[in-house]
């Protein structure tokens, strides 16, 4: 209670993502000692015990059914763990060790889970992740039945809104400049009698920027790419899209026209 104290002395009133709960009388749950106030909506908090709960040691009797699992991805998760007993163990071969077994004998769930957490980050660091997000659609199993209020909620609640929306306020879509040069000159042809259009790819883009008329809103020059708002990317490879049909198009009308009048090649 303590801790709900400070919180309360330190916090409310000065930060809008924590507060006090309301009384609810008709609930027979017990009420929450605090709510914290996340983008995907409210959640209650409650102080009991909050300072030791995270320190249950791990028994060692059970640590060691994991470690000889028959289940070859639970036996790896804990064969890099150290129980008391191992630790102890360790301590009468090696001699003077006192102070690992001490250490083994206080590892906590909490301490496990920091130690997995870093496991995890130095991984995620030194790889390129993708992460696929399932949704559920409905809660019945039936195809093609959607819940939008059960999917919306899903949306909130795993960050998918939230990021859109940090996208959509900064600039997600990047491309190098040459590429961008290559790929959408075709936009505005004339850069190429530009004198830097294969020599300074940074300067053609910017002409072809200017010769579409995109927004300096829409589209900023880094030193070796080019970012755009979420969206720009599609408009302007839906413009490329219309710009070939439309060259295709007058190529096949002139083929079609000699062909018709008989004089193959044109003159």
């Amino acid at each position: 209670m303590t801790f709900r104290d400070k919180l309360f002395q330190q916090h409310v009133g000065k930060n809008d993502k924590i507060g006090k709960p309301k009384p609810n009388k008709k609930s027979s749950v017990p009420d929450p000692h605090f709510e914290l106030y996340h983008y995907a909506g409210t959640v209650g908090y409650n102080v009991t015990d909050w300072l030791t709960k995270n320190k249950d040691p791990l028994n060692g009797s059970v640590v060691g059914l994991f470690k000889k699992s028959s289940m070859k991805v639970c036996a790896d998760v804990w064969s890099t763990y150290v129980s008391a007993e191992d630790a102890a163990e360790a301590a009468k071969k090696g001699g003077g060790g006192k102070k690992r077994q001490k250490g083994g004998s206080f590892q906590t769930v909490s301490a496990l889970h920091r130690e997995s957490l870093g496991r995890l980050m130095t991984n995620l660091k030194s790889t390129d992740p993708h992460f696929v997000r399932c949704i559920i659609p409905n809660e019945i199993k039936k195809p093609g039945y959607m819940e939008w209020n059960l999917v919306l909620h899903q949306l909130r609640c795993n960050g998918v809104l939230e990021g859109i929306r940090i996208c959509r306020k900064g600039f997600p879509s990047r491309i190098m400049f040459e590429e961008f040069v290559v790929r959408y000159c075709v936009l505005y042809p004339a850069v190429k009698k530009n004198p830097d259009y294969k020599d300074d790819y940074k300067k053609a883009a910017q002409v072809i920027v200017d010769g579409i008329e995109l927004s300096p809103e829409r589209a900023k020059f880094g030193l070796t790419k080019m970012f755009f708002k979420a969206g720009v990317i599609g408009d302007l490879e839906d413009a490329r899209d219309e710009k070939i049909a439309s060259i295709l198009t007058t190529l096949q009308t002139f083929m079609r026209f000699h062909l018709a009048k008989g004089e193959w090649p044109p003159k």
